[in-house]
Formats: structure tokens, sequence, C-alpha cells
């Protein structure tokens, strides 16, 4: 069995299962969203709380430095989904280069990754706009307002559970709808971020740049440390590859566009930010909209907030179809029931049953656990994948099997793979122990799962 766990499933078996799908998405598409994962509220506030604690005016290049780790990531990822168009991201790449057993491991932790993070922005997206509603004189009574806690009078969040219906509605009707309302979303999400900017440079006072690193360049990189986790969730776009028009040139152009327009956004945010309102008094809830109340434009702190809500709502889009590809895809490979991978094709080849699975699974999350002290193992979770589809760059160089000509391959290979998987180690052991301790816990319900139901099930294992 210790041998067998490693099997490896081919690229044509994966390109055969996924023929079905639709190629429908263009590299524009790709691009708004990964922006629509990596932009969330995120982008208002960890300027301003960054430069407050750790960097100072240096938060500019804090974001820089964190691009550039995360960079090299996104071009091993793009070498991946250029050379393997298939469905499931850093499982399937997982499962065809080193193995059932670490691709499981991977899925796994990419399913506990995406779960997490779109039902902890759902609840984020529900009090933003409770209190919205608020500011007209509507109430949510509290007992739906919230997670499970009869101690403090809560029990069901309504709000959160039906703002991921509609979500999980929208991508039930193909991916022509939905990416429709996503690249709308998304550029009016620009604009809004654009919008602060250009009004934001008329009150900078050059002043507030002095001095440029307080905390010398060791803040700078601790505060690179922090702003890494914002750029995390662009491995979600090559989740899509199987549903991608010219995948060679597009996929690679959406994953690396997007870590571009994500570190000009963020580093644009921040250097206005802190030129607006000098470092010390930033460290507040929502940085962005203070400086706004100072320099008197208080009409566009509003604007903003409905920023925050469609920035919110964009994520999800986004990483709820990431999840249903994941599903799909381990369902496709037998590790889950089949049946998850039954497309429909009424609707476009959507994976409707995978939709239907991830949809009540947040549901439950979103609707009434506290999400607090578990949002910290999505790191852990994208930090595994991206350490090891970093190095599988050097074993998929050597298969002679994988064809990538004429698509995307990383430059100065070796070095840049070995580098990025490095960085990504080292990422990972800043982490805290909390946040090993629960995903040693998932981890062993993953295995559990696996040798309990997946290894018997695999469609490796039904052709041995």
């Amino acid at each position: 069995m210790h041998l067998k766990i490693f099997r490896k499933e081919s690229l044509s078996n994966y390109l055969g299962a996924d023929q079905h799908f639709v190629k429908s998405l263009s590299a524009f598409d790709l691009m708004t969203m990964g922006v629509g994962m990596v932009i969330g509220t995120g982008i208002f506030i960890l300027p301003g709380t960054v430069a407050a604690n750790d960097a100072g005016p240096g938060v500019i290049l804090s974001f820089l430095f964190a691009a550039i780790v995360c960079g090299l990531a996104a071009m091993c990822y793009a070498e991946f989904a250029s050379a393997l168009p298939v469905a499931g991201s850093a499982y399937s790449y997982g499962n065809i280069i080193y193995g059932e057993f670490i691709g499981w491991i991977l899925g796994w932790a990419l399913v506990l990754e995406y779960m997490l993070a779109v039902a902890s922005v759902s609840t984020g997206w529900a009090a933003y706009f409770n209190s919205l509603l608020a500011s007209f004189g509507i109430h949510i009574p509290k007992a739906i307002s919230g997670p499970f806690d009869p101690a403090h009078g809560t029990y069901f969040n309504l709000v959160a559970v039906l703002i991921l219906l509609v979500v999980s509605w929208i991508l039930s009707h193909g991916m022509q709808s939905s990416k429709r309302i996503n690249n709308a979303m998304v550029v009016l999400k620009i604009v809004i971020i654009l919008l602060f900017i250009g009004v934001g440079l008329f009150f900078i006072k050059p002043a507030n740049y002095r001095p440029f690193m307080p905390y010398h360049l060791s803040g700078v990189m601790r505060g690179a440390t922090t702003v890494f986790f914002a750029f995390l969730g662009f491995d979600a776009v090559s989740s899509s590859a199987a549903e991608v028009k010219n995948v060679k040139r597009n996929m690679p152009i959406g994953i690396i566009g997007t870590l571009l327009i994500a570190a000009v956004l963020y580093m644009g945010v921040s250097a206005v930010l802190v030129g607006m309102v000098h470092y010390t008094k930033l460290d507040v809830a929502n940085p962005v909209s203070y400086a706004l109340q100072v320099v008197n434009q208080g009409w566009l702190a509003d604007t903003l907030a409905i920023g925050a809500l469609i920035g919110m709502f964009t994520m999800m889009i986004s990483t709820i179809f990431a999840s249903s590809r994941l599903v799909y895809s381990l369902g496709r490979d037998g590790l889950l029931p089949k049946r998850l991978s039954k497309l429909n094709e009424a609707k476009g080849e959507t994976p409707e049953n995978a939709l239907g699975f991830v949809t009540i699974i947040i549901c439950i999350m979103g609707g009434f656990v506290s999400l607090d002290e578990l949002t910290s193992l999505v790191n852990i979770g994208t930090l595994l994948a991206f350490t090891l589809v970093s190095f599988g760059i050097i074993p998929l160089r050597h298969r002679s099997d994988i064809e990538n000509r004429g698509g995307f391959q990383v430059p100065l290979y070796p070095v840049l793979p070995i580098i990025s998987g490095v960085a990504c180690v080292w990422m990972i052991l800043q982490l805290g122990k909390t946040t090993f301790i629960g995903a040693g816990i998932w981890f062993i319900i993953g295995i559990i799962i696996y040798f309990s139901y997946g290894y018997r099930h695999s469609t490796i294992a039904t052709k041995d």
C-alpha cells in the first residue's frame, strides 16, 4: 500500500474527463476573477494598520516585497496551468506530479482554504450590510444576526446565508452570466479604489512621509509578512484552466496580471493613505475612512463602504467558483463520491452537484459557526499549495510525457522555483502554534477519509 498511495494520474485522462467543460474564459475574465479574489476589504484596512504598527510609510515597500514573493509562486502556477490545463488547480497538479496521496493532501488543504475563506467573508459582508441598513433605521433582529451563540442572544446569521445563496445561484447559471456580473462588479470596485487614490492625491502632505522607515528595514519586512496574506487567493484562478480559451496564452496572463494589478492598487492606496495622514494616527478600525474624515471628504467614505461590499461579493464569487471546481475534481477522481463530478449540460456544463455540496457546507459555516479563531487556517492551506507547486516545477520539467511547447515557463530555472518554495516554507514557519494545531486536526481527518474511502474508490485504483 505504501507505494500505491503515490500512484500518479495521467494528464491525458484528466484532459479527457474535463473536455466537456465549455471553454469561454478570456485573459480579462481570469484577471477580474483573480482581482475579485485578491482585492477585498483588506485594501481599506491593511495599509493603515501595518503602517502604524510595523512599517510606517515604508508600508509601500512592504506590499512591494510581498508582491515579489507571491509573484514567484504565481509564475510557478502559470507554468503548471499552461502545461496541465485541467480543473482542480494545485490538487490536480499534485496528483500528476507527486502522486495521489500528496494530491489528496493538497486538495484537502484547499477545501479548507476556500470554504473557510468564503464563509468568513460572508459574515463580514453581513456585518457591513447590517450596519448600512442601520444607517437607514432598519435593524435585523439580534437572534438572526450572528453565529450560534445563545449566551449572547444570536442563533443564526441570516444575511450571511442569503448572500451565499445569491452567489451560488448566480454561479449555477453557468460561466457566461456569472462572469459578466463578476467582471462588471470588479471594474466598479477598481473605479472606487482609483477614486480614493485620485481624490487623496490632493491632500497629501510630503512631511507625512518622514521618516520613511521609522521602524527600519526590519519593520518593513515584518510588515511584508503581514500583508503577504493579502495576495493569497490568486491560486483560485488556475482552478478554471479547463474552461479557458487559448489556455497557454490566457492563463499566464490571468495569473500574473492579477498579481500586478493587485500590487499596483495596494501600493497606490498605501502611498496616498500615509501621505494624507501621519502613520502614527492610522491604527484604527477603518483607516481609509478615517483619513477621508480628517480631510473632510466623508462623502467618499460612504462610497468606500459600498466598494467594500462589492469587494467581498466578488471574492465570494471567485472562491465559490474555485471550490466547486475543486470538489468536482475530487469527485472526478473518485476520492469523493463520483456524483460530485456530474456536469449539467443545460447550464453550460456547470458542476451543479459540486456547487450544491459547497453551498450547503459554507452556508452552515457562515450561518452558525464563529469563524474568528479559524480564519488563520486559510493561510496554511494556501502556503502548503504554494510550496509544493513551486518545488513541483522541477519534476514537471523532467516529465517527458508532459509537453509545454509554446506555453509559459518560469525564468531562471531552477533558481526561481527553489527560491519561491523556500520563501513559502519560511512564511509557513511564521504562523502561530494554534494554526498548526488546527491544521493538524484537519489533516488527520483528511487522512482518515482518504484511507477509509478515497484509496479504494479512486479511479486509479479501479484500473489496477
